[in-house]
């Protein structure tokens, strides 16, 4: 059966989107089965992997009009990536599923028939505290943080930590937290090498040993509709997050070679 994990940060600009993207292609790459789910309105996911974000996806799908395997689409360019897209639709899902019976479990039920063809299924969450947000925690087995190396982004992780405690203490209690990530990195700075130490002080071995250090390319890459390891092979941002994928399946007990 596969890993769920969420992708999730409510405070945008994070990296939390770029995580997803990469990180799955990444992992696809390293030769697993890869479902990206974007579960953001934005659709950002959806159109930085080249897709179309008019297309059918997850809302059609929480609301009854589609099953996942009619709307899941397949990357032209890596094999074993899989994408169930969004749309702005998905706004109005906030508004419709707490009217539908065991609401924080939609998601769940919509990925439960198709879950066995993946090794993992990545969600990446709405920058937001909402019920969208809600039901990607409920779906998923463990949860990665993207967190920015500022200060105001090490506060608000209070508020992240209390949603994902009160879904343990609810509709998911076997949730756990897979790792903090930190993103856009620049060791040249004070304040960057100081957040990270206070959140590897307070956090300890759950946070990730990889850093996304800040790349311009990783920040060119989803205008071309393209993960940063298909844009620049050579660059920072491939090496970083493939080397956080490596980390990835080791903590989940693959073993992984360095080629």
């Amino acid at each position: 059966m596969s890993k769920i994990i969420s992708l999730a940060n409510q405070k945008g600009g994070v990296g939390k989107t770029t995580t997803a993207i990469n990180l799955a292609a990444s992992l696809a790459l390293l030769g697993k089965k890869v479902l990206l789910l974007d579960a953001d309105p934005q659709a950002n996911a959806t159109s930085g992997l080249g897709f179309d974000i008019d297309l059918p996806g997850i809302y059609e799908c929480l609301v009854g009009e589609k099953s996942a395997e009619e709307v899941i689409l397949q990357s032209p360019d890596i094999k074993k990536l899989w994408l169930l897209p969004s749309s702005i639709q998905l706004v109005a899902a906030d508004t419709e599923l707490p009217k539908m019976e065991q609401a924080h479990h939609i998601i769940k039920k919509v990925i439960e028939p198709v879950r066995d063809n993946f090794d993992y299924i990545l969600i990446d969450c709405s920058p937001s505290l909402g019920l969208i947000t809600v039901n990607s925690l409920t779906a998923a087995d463990s949860v990665i943080i993207p967190v920015q190396p500022e200060f105001f982004a090490l506060e608000g992780l209070g508020k992240l930590l209390q949603t994902i405690r009160l879904v343990q203490g609810g509709p998911n209690p076997s949730l756990t937290i897979e790792g903090f990530v930190v993103t856009m990195f620049d060791g040249r700075t004070k304040v960057h090498n100081q957040v990270l130490g206070e959140l590897k002080e307070h956090f300890k071995d759950m946070v990730f040993d990889t850093i996304i250090q800040r790349n311009i390319r990783l920040s060119e890459a989803p205008s071309h509709g393209k993960p940063i390891i298909l844009y620049d092979v050579i660059c920072n941002g491939t090496s970083n997050y493939l080397s956080l994928a490596k980390e990835v399946l080791e903590k989940n007990g693959y073993q992984v070679t360095n080629d």
